[in-house]
């Protein structure tokens, strides 16, 4: 192009130059208006993600009791979807990061979505829910037959219960492995969310922004823990049945250890959910046109066309697993997350059980005011942690020291848990002894006395409260001889054990439910909400830092390796196991196990408040202290090497060649 009047080719160049100057500027809008839109979609899919494991968590004692299994074998079914995760995680950070990442993660996100609505399947398959009361059902459900109260038909209902087991009715049904089964499919679907999403943003992302993404990333992600608990709080409210059987004619309430909630109505919602999160990732480009590096490699065009194979990527597999395996560093800093992260699921997975537990309240209160109290401090926590990484442009060492100070602050402010505690609910035969009466002896249960013992009492949890303000495991065990009204509205009359008090006989009578717990148990309830939003607002001033530490300390090439080899080994050694041994020794404080229909041992219906408080809490604290020294000393590390890397950069600017500078040296002179 030559311009009339000028010598051929003058402006060519300045032309070329503003060509390529507005090619770059256009990329770079197009680059951030897409790198945007992915983190949009991502924030989706972790929103549904979180949602989806909220809400699993707040279903624990719900699975527990429909399926009558121990605290150890919920453990299994929740450590199930670490398992199904660590079967690819590593497989898929190493070889996805070769490929089309979007949809690698859309197909992830479809699995999950898939998996979820498998968890819901055993509700459709399995016959009604049914439980063991004073007012049992019949045929038809709005009919009543008595047949707990201590009277000579009781003999007759117990050898009919068991004539009809030995007749071949199931003793339970093992259909909690097709939700052990749906949620190892979840797990393996969001192997590729958190490794690949978190290296895309990181590789397209100016350094000073990652950071911030990432952290605005997990503050959308949160907000889906507020929703899952409070979609849990609402199916917890609901009868599990519901639409199956006449309300009215359920005798028990939320707050009874016998309630089962439609748990399986929230798998539904959330896994329409994630398949409708999965859509967009399929319609991303591979790679964005902003470094240029990156996109050569993500673009096989810019490549002469070369796609390098699946063998050839395999061959540097291993070596690459040898660098950052021999960083000791990322080991340091490995082992105390390991140690943390077994803190952490027990937190997340056992604290609603624990609440419900300690203080006496139901499923549904105690999942929505968790939801509420807890994920908005998370989410401010996380987005202030991203904020503070981009206004101060903390380094590595900054990062580190943030990430520790922070937690050991959230650490001390969960202290005052140990003084927050309520008694056991005075149960007699249980955890107090039948007051008057003469101990039968020759009887292994100590829930048998002189006032029940002629009733034949099956042993099962069916408890009333008398008017002495004691709980009776049933009210044959309480010796309760007549009853009048129906469903929830049922007393019962003439109860001799309740008459061993001092009571009159006009003053013996008890209604179906247990003892309310003392006043101030709600008060400590609020109490511990209180300080555990604070602690997890504190804690997670220091969570972006604390994962920027991952991507920090090892070479640029080996980040997305790095996430997938961290998540792997923190779901191997923490995320299977701590649900699984942490709910066997749950299992080790229940005072009053509950018993399936033809014998076998149940689900748990009551539990020793103190040794539990004591071990959920010394548990959590000593893993926490030993997590967090390890921590120091990855940080003693990073000291170490950033002041080397002063020193060598040092040595280096003293062993360059001055060149010498006549003009300067005039100037000088």
């Amino acid at each position: 192009m030559t311009v009339e009047g000028s010598p051929e080719g003058f402006f060519e160049p300045r032309l070329m130059e503003d060509s390529d100057s507005n090619k770059k500027t256009s990329q770079a809008k197009c680059c951030s208006s897409s790198l945007k839109i992915f983190i949009g979609v991502l924030a989706f899919c972790y929103f549904s993600k979180s949602l989806t494991g909220a809400y699993t968590k707040s279903t624990i004692t719900q699975i527990e009791r429909r399926f009558e299994i121990p605290s150890s074998t919920v453990g299994i079914i929740d450590g199930s979807f670490e398992m199904g995760n660590l079967l690819v995680i590593t497989v898929v950070s190493y070889f996805g990061a070769k490929f089309h990442r979007p949809k690698i993660i859309g197909a992830g996100v479809l699995l999950m979505g898939i998996g979820t609505l498998i968890m819901a399947l055993p509700h459709f398959i399995m016959d009604r829910y049914k439980y063991d009361t004073a007012a049992a059902h019949t045929n038809d459900v709005d009919n009543f037959t008595v047949r707990s109260t201590c009277s000579s038909d009781t003999q007759n209902t117990v050898q009919q219960l068991v004539s009809g087991c030995q007749k071949g009715e199931e003793e339970s049904s093992p259909t909690w492995v097709i939700v052990l089964l749906g949620n190892i499919i979840r797990g393996i679907g969001e192997a590729s969310i958190g490794p690949l999403g978190m290296s895309f943003i990181d590789d397209y992302a100016h350094p000073e922004n990652s950071a911030f993404y990432i952290g605005c990333l997990h503050t959308l992600g949160v907000i889906g823990p507020i929703f899952g608990y409070s979609l849990g709080s609402l199916c917890t409210r609901l009868y599990v049945d519901i639409g199956l059987v006449n309300r009215e004619s359920v005798t028990i309430t939320p707050q009874d250890s016998r309630w089962v909630g439609a748990w399986w109505l929230g798998y539904v919602v959330s896994g329409l959910l994630t398949l409708l999160a999965a859509l967009p990732l399929w319609f991303l480009p591979r790679a964005l046109p902003e470094n240029p590096q990156t996109y050569e490699i993500d673009n096989p065009s810019k490549q002469h066309k070369h796609t390098p194979s699946i063998t050839e990527i395999a061959k540097d597999f291993g070596p690459s697993l040898k660098r950052l395996l021999t960083n000791k560093i990322y080991l340091l800093y490995l082992v105390s997350n390991v140690v943390a992260f077994n803190a952490f699921v027990i937190v997340i997975t056992y604290t609603p059980k624990y609440l419900e537990q300690q203080f006496g309240q139901s499923a549904s209160k105690t999942n929505f005011l968790i939801g509420v109290t807890s994920i908005p401090p998370v989410a401010l926590g996380m987005f202030l942690s991203g904020w503070i990484m981009k206004r101060f442009k903390l380094d590595l060492l900054g990062s580190a020291r943030m990430s520790f100070f922070t937690a050991i602050a959230a650490l001390f402010i969960t202290i005052p848990y140990f003084a927050l505690s309520c008694e056991n609910t005075d149960v007699a035969g249980v955890t107090v002894p039948y007051q008057g009466s003469v101990e039968v002896h020759n009887i292994s249960s100590d829930v048998l006395t002189s006032c029940n013992a002629d009733c034949g009492c099956p042993d099962q949890w069916d408890p009333v409260c008398g008017q002495n303000g004691v709980t009776y495991i049933s009210p044959c065990h309480a010796g309760c001889i007549s009853t009048r009204g129906t469903g929830q509205n049922m007393t019962f009359h003439d109860c001799a054990c309740v008459q061993s008090w001092g009571m009159s006989a006009d003053n013996s009578s008890a209604v179906l439910g247990q003892c309310s717990r003392e006043s101030r148990c709600t008060r400590m309830f609020y109490i511990y909400l209180a300080l555990q939003s604070l602690a997890f607002f504190v804690y997670c001033l220091g969570a972006v830092p604390f994962f920027i530490i991952s991507l920090r300390i090892v070479d640029p090439e080996l980040k997305s390796l790095s996430v997938g080899v961290l998540l792997l080994v923190l779901r191997v050694l923490g995320g299977i196991p701590a649900p699984i041994y942490f709910g066997a020794l749950i299992d080790s404080t229940c005072v009053k196990w509950g018993l399936k229909k033809c014998g076998g041992r149940g689900a748990c219906r009551m539990y020793d408040t103190e040794t539990l408080r004591f071990l959920f809490l010394g548990l959590v604290s000593c893993l926490r202290v030993l997590g967090y020294i390890l921590l120091w000393g990855a940080i003693t590390q990073i000291n170490r090497k950033v002041q080397n890397d002063k020193r060598m950069s040092k040595d280096k600017e003293l062993q360059e060649p001055v060149l010498y500078d006549p003009e300067q040296q005039k100037t000088l002179k």
